[in-house]
């Protein structure tokens, strides 16, 4: 694994433990305010804070400032990923990880989701808040890792239940898992910022820390509408807003709320609200 670091250093040695297919680490580390880092790994794994990161720690999908965004207490991030991470403010960090041989997580997870469904599930990131099964599960695991008592066994049935609560299917997890507020909150803000044009789903995923298939049902399931009807509705009544200004024309309407032309936002503005934009317009003034 590469690991680019700074403004980080360790409290305590490295405990860890080792079983087929996986690796178990338990950091404990202080952050500086200013500190950064750099992870790339060849292996899947799920990272687990001990302790609330959100005010000391945010990370990025791409290392751009722009892109920051605060870092739930669980991750999983699948081989190849890269993420970076930006500390903005002093803290301690414990954290435990979990790396495998993605061969194992495939073999886990085929049995109940099929082989195909298995790998496209572990190719997809997944952040969560909070979730009080993967930490009491934790717990346990810190247990065993500081002080080994049990057998190998008894802490892989562990490592399981936390990749069988954490990596599940789509339709599975969305059936009763909404978005958290604080999930909502980044994703309503971002679209809100850009409803100039149409935002794909892939990008509010990321906001969100989801996957694309997993935000889909979850924004579904929280707002009863689909993240496409949202930024519509949303950029018709930012249309409607607009075209309050008699100095504003149709066609820089259509320009602002992100529509091809004039004619475009007509059409759907008729759909959304059965008149035109230019009867609206004078039945709102009048």
């Amino acid at each position: 694994m590469t690991a680019i670091i700074e403004g980080l250093t360790p409290r305590l040695p490295l405990q860890w433990r080792a079983l087929d297919g996986m690796v178990i680490d338990l950091w404990h580390a202080q952050g500086s305010a200013g500190g950064r880092g750099y992870y790339l790994s060849p292996d899947p794994r799920i990272v687990i804070f001990l302790d609330d990161v959100g005010d000391t720690m945010q990370r990025a999908g791409n290392g751009t400032r722009q892109d920051w965004a605060p870092l739930g207490r669980i991750s999983y991030v699948p081989a190849g990923m890269p993420i970076w991470s930006h500390l903005i403010a002093d803290g301690a960090l414990r954290h435990l990880d979990l790396h495998f041989d993605a061969r194992i997580l495939q073999a886990w997870l085929a049995p109940d989701f099929g082989s195909a469904a298995a790998v496209q599930t572990i190719r997809r990131p997944v952040m969560l808040e909070r979730a009080a099964e993967i930490e009491a599960l934790a717990a346990l695991l810190v247990a065993e890792v500081r002080r080994p008592a049990q057998h190998d066994v008894y802490v892989q049935s562990l490592v399981r239940g936390v990749v069988a609560a954490l990596l599940t299917t789509p339709e599975t997890a969305t059936a009763s898992t909404p978005l958290t507020p604080a999930q909502l909150h980044r994703v309503t803000l971002h679209l809100e910022g850009n409803l100039h044009r149409r935002v794909p789903a892939a990008e509010l995923a990321e906001a969100a820390g989801l996957s694309e298939s997993w935000f889909a049902h979850a924004f579904k399931r929280t707002t009863r509408e689909t993240p496409l009807q949202w930024q519509m509705r949303r950029r018709i009544e930012r249309a409607q807003q607009a075209l309050s200004d008699p100095k504003t024309s149709v066609a820089e309407v259509a320009a602002m709320t992100g529509f091809a032309d004039q004619s475009h936002l007509t059409r759907v503005f008729r759909t959304y609200t059965g008149s035109t934009p230019a009867v609206w317009r004078r039945s709102a003034a009048g």
